[in-house]
C-alpha cells in the first residue's frame, strides 16, 4: 500500500523533450477505460513538451483526439463483442519503415493484440526502448464468455508478450503483485487520476432527476459502464432489488451500452437506460445520482470509481483495484471482500437505508477526489518511460491515498 500511495507523489526532475510513440488498438474518440487513460496521458505529455505520435487501427470514426499528433493508421478488423472497435492487424513492415524514417525515443504499447505484438517486435529489432501497459484482464474474461478453457492459453500469451518489454505498467499495487506471482517480470505501478472539475456534484440536475421519476430526496442508484457479462451486472441487480424492498422510491439508472443491454432492458422495463454518455453529459448523470454500484470482479483499475467519487456519490465496490487504492472503507465509500456477493448486497442496502450516513460518505468521497489529479500521474509516466523509476520513489507524501491513510490512522478502516 505504501509504495502505491507514493507512486504519483514526488515529481521527478523534468525530462528532456522526447519523441514518445504510443501504440494502441483503441483511442479517442472511442469510449473505454484504455482510451480515456491514454487521452489524459498523451495530453499531459504534450503539455510537458514531449512530442507524441500514435499508431492505431482505422476505426469508423478516424478523426483522432483533436490534438496535434502524428497519427499512423493501420488496417484492422472488427473486435467481436465490442461494437465499433477494430483490432489492429500486424504492421511490422509499416512500423519499421516509419520508425527508421522518424525514430521514436521510446515506444509504449498499450494493448496486446496483433498490432501490439508487431510493435514490440519492431521496437526490439531497432533497439528502441519499449514498455507495455496491462490495461485489461482478458484472461479473466474467458469464464464470462463460455471459453474458460482458454484462460491458461491467454495468460501464457500475455506473460510472454509483456516479458519481452522493458517494463509492464499497471494501475495498482495489488495487480502488480498478482502479475508478479504469475511470472510477469518487471511490473511497475502507474496510478490514475480524475478530472474533479469535470466530475463535480455541482452538475446535479433536478430536471434530469425528474425525467427519471425522482424527487429531490429520492434515491437514484446508478451503474456506469459497459453492459456485458464480465461486469457482473447480476450482482448490481440483486443489490438494487434489496434496496427497492426497503426504499420504495429508489430508481435504478444504467448508463452505458453493450451486448446485454437489449435483454436487460426487456427484462427490466422499470429501469432507466440512458445509453452511452460523454463529457459534461456523463458528469451530469453521475452528479444527479446518489449511490454507485460497482460489482465487477475483472478490472485492472476501474476509472468509473474515481469519477463517481469526484461526483460525490456513495460507492459500493469490491476491495481491489481502484477501490482498494482510493476508498477509505466506511469513510469515502464502502468496500467488501472480493467475491463476497452477499456482503456486497448487504453493504448496498445498509448505506441506501441510512440517508445521513450516505450524505457523509458522499462528502468525503468528493473531498478526497480533489487530491488525485492527472498531472502527477503524467510526470511519473514520463519518468518511467525514461527508465527513471528511482526518481519517483521518495518519502511517503500522499497525494494519492492521503486521506485514506489518515483515516486508517484513526482506526476507522
Amino acid at each position: 500500500m505504501e509504495e502505491e500511495n507514493r507512486q504519483n507523489e514526488d515529481s521527478p526532475a523534468p525530462d528532456p523533450r522526447r519523441h514518445i510513440c504510443v501504440v494502441s488498438e483503441t483511442y479517442s474518440p472511442q469510449v473505454n477505460g484504455v482510451a480515456l487513460t491514454l487521452g489524459h496521458l498523451v495530453k499531459g505529455l504534450q503539455a510537458l513538451g514531449h512530442r507524441v505520435s500514435i499508431v492505431r487501427p482505422r476505426q469508423h470514426r478516424s478523426d483522432g483526439c483533436g490534438l496535434d499528433l502524428s497519427v499512423t493508421v493501420v488496417a484492422g478488423l472488427p473486435l467481436p463483442g465490442y461494437k465499433g472497435l477494430q483490432f489492429g492487424l500486424p504492421a511490422g513492415a509499416l512500423l519499421q519503415q516509419a520508425w527508421m524514417r522518424n525514430r521514436p525515443d521510446v515506444v509504449y504499447v498499450a494493448t496486446e493484440g496483433p498490432l501490439g505484438w508487431s510493435a514490440v517486435g519492431v521496437a526490439r529489432r531497432l533497439a528502441i526502448p519499449v514498455f507495455s501497459g496491462f490495461h485489461t484482464n482478458f484472461h479473466s474474461y474467458s469464464r464470462y464468455y463460455r471459453v474458460g478453457y482458454l484462460h491458461s492459453v491467454v495468460l501464457r500469451y500475455l506473460r510472454w508478450f509483456h516479458n519481452r518489454t522493458r517494463g509492464t505498467l499497471v494501475p495498482s499495487s495489488d495487480l502488480r503483485d498478482r502479475l508478479q506471482t504469475l511470472g510477469f517480470k518487471k511490473v511497475l505501478c502507474l496510478g490514475r487520476g480524475v478530472d474533479s472539475q469535470l466530475f463535480d456534484p455541482a452538475r446535479r440536475c433536478g430536471i434530469l432527476r425528474r425525467q427519471w421519476g425522482l424527487g429531490a430526496d429520492d434515491l437514484a442508484v446508478v451503474y456506469v459502464g459497459r453492459i456485458a457479462g464480465e461486469k457482473n451486472l447480476s450482482l448490481a441487480l440483486a443489490a438494487y432489488g434489496a434496496i427497492k424492498q426497503t426504499v420504495n422510491s429508489a430508481r435504478f439508472i444504467v448508463v452505458g451500452d453493450g451486448p446485454l443491454r437489449s435483454s436487460l432492458q426487456a427484462q427490466h422495463p422499470d429501469f432507466i437506460f440512458t445509453g452511452m454518455q460523454l463529457g459534461p453529459q456523463l458528469a451530469t448523470h453521475y452528479a444527479s445520482a446518489d449511490l454507485f454500484l460497482f460489482p465487477s470482479e475483472t478490472e485492472t483499475f476501474g476509472n468509473v470509481v474515481l469519477e463517481a467519487m469526484a461526483s460525490g456519490l456513495g460507492v459500493i465496490a469490491y476491495d481491489y483495484a481502484a477501490a482498494r487504492s482510493h476508498i477509505a472503507n466506511g469513510e469515502s465509500g464502502i468496500l467488501v471482500p472480493l467475491g463476497d456477493s452477499k456482503a456486497f448486497v448487504a453493504a448496498a442496502l445498509k448505506l441506501a437505508s441510512q440517508p445521513e450516513e450516505l450524505k457523509r460518505v458522499r462528502r468525503q468521497a468528493r473531498d478526497y477526489s480533489r487530491s488525485i489529479g492527472w498531472p502527477r500521474v503524467v510526470e511519473r509516466f514520463a519518468a518511467l518511460l525514461n527508465g527513471n523509476d528511482d526518481q519517483v520513489r521518495g518519502p511517503l507524501r500522499s497525494l494519492v491515498g492521503g486521506q485514506k491513510l489518515a483515516t486508517a490512522a484513526r482506526g476507522r478502516i
